[in-house]
């Protein structure tokens, strides 16, 4: 029907009835209105004592979970060493942890856990401060999270790298890491992100690239620099779109950046990277590693104690937003060394960004 030949009020009806169909008929895509307000309840102390753990979560308002992050303070000197991230994962209460049968574990997030681990050496500057990157839209208004887990590792300084798979037909909207227990303090989880369930990236040991979209899977990579301990696990988290939502409109892009470093012991260092044009920023991920995580299978870092000490929404100088910023466009990785110098390691970031109003 040409509407050009129609009266105006009669093409403004046709039009109507056209939006209505395309919300009443399941399976038709309208367009995707993103908004994304970034929640934390500022710093949790702690821990206070050798190999153990302190957790704390961020909660949103409103909206639902798309992704997560932490943020570390380690103090200074050589028991700076000892802080490192446990964990950063969606949770269904802020309290609970996705730790039973692989699968769909959850659906709807709000809360995300932040949980700091010590290992052989505590200070009082220990702390670790939850993100919650709080997502609204009008077309994905649900989600599920998919866990992941494998047990290991045991051996010192083998890395071992868990991936968690969207369901078909859904978004991959975020991810998370977690090793446990507490009390092998060398255990940790190193690396955190996006990739895809295909032989180009060998079915998630690579990890996604700079411009790639609509990655479908998150990888987690637990470490053991000191080796040791009988019921080690790694789990790791996809957060997906609900199932029977049209995602054929909706790209998710994904933007990457590697820095050499830290390679001294007792160092940091950090990587951040933005969105640019390609949308809101809905998570990110974070790595330290032996380099060139996109092109070939994940390497572990140069040294055994090298750790994760932050993943978080940031503004372009890697400084973590507050409470209540709707306008986060960066994702920061903040790795540390041990004791020992760490020759040949990198610092990866990710950050995944939805488009709006396709």
């Amino acid at each position: 029907m040409k509407t050009t030949f129609l009266p105006r009020l009669v093409a403004g009806k046709a039009l109507v009835i056209g939006a209505l169909l395309a919300l009443a008929v399941p399976g038709v895509a309208y367009a995707n209105t993103v908004s994304v307000t970034v929640k934390t309840p500022g710093a949790t102390l702690g821990p206070a004592s050798t190999f153990s753990e302190i957790s704390t979560h961020a909660d949103c308002s409103s909206g639902l979970v798309s992704g997560g992050g932490i943020d570390q303070a380690i103090g200074t000197g050589t028991s700076s060493n000892g802080n490192h991230v446990n964990g950063t994962e969606p949770s269904s209460d802020g309290s609970t942890e996705y730790t039973g049968t692989a699968g769909v574990v959850g659906t709807d997030n709000t809360h995300w856990l932040g949980i700091g681990g010590s290992g052989g050496a505590v200070n009082s500057s220990f702390s670790s401060t939850p993100y919650a990157v709080c997502f609204t839209s009008n077309l994905i208004n649900h989600t599920q999270t998919v866990m992941n887990k494998a047990a290991g590792p045991t051996n010192s300084a083998a890395p071992l790298a868990v991936t968690a798979t969207c369901p078909a037909n859904t978004a991959l909207l975020g991810g998370g890491a977690r090793t446990t227990p507490a009390d092998v303090g060398s255990l940790k989880p190193i690396a955190s992100f996006p990739t895809f369930n295909n032989s180009a990236h060998d079915f998630g040991l690579k990890a996604a690239a700079d411009g790639e979209a609509n990655p479908d899977s998150w990888t987690a990579v637990g470490y053991n620099g000191g080796g040791g301990g009988a019921t080690n696990t790694t789990y790791v988290y996809a957060i997906c779109s609900g199932s029977g939502i049209n995602v054929s409109g909706v790209t998710v892009k994904v933007h990457y950046s590697e820095v050499s470093g830290p390679t001294s012991a007792t160092t940091g260092q950090t990587a951040t990277v933005g969105c640019g044009t390609d949308g809101k920023l809905v998570s990110g991920g974070a790595a330290i590693s032996g380099g060139s995580v996109t092109t070939t299978d994940f390497t572990g870092p140069g040294s055994g104690g090298d750790h994760l000490n932050g993943s978080f929404p940031s503004d372009n100088s890697g400084n973590p937003v507050s409470d209540g910023t709707t306008t986060a466009a960066y994702w920061t990785a903040y790795t540390h060394t041990g004791g020992a110098s760490s020759a040949n390691t990198y610092s990866d970031v990710w950050a995944l960004c939805a488009n709006d109003g396709v």
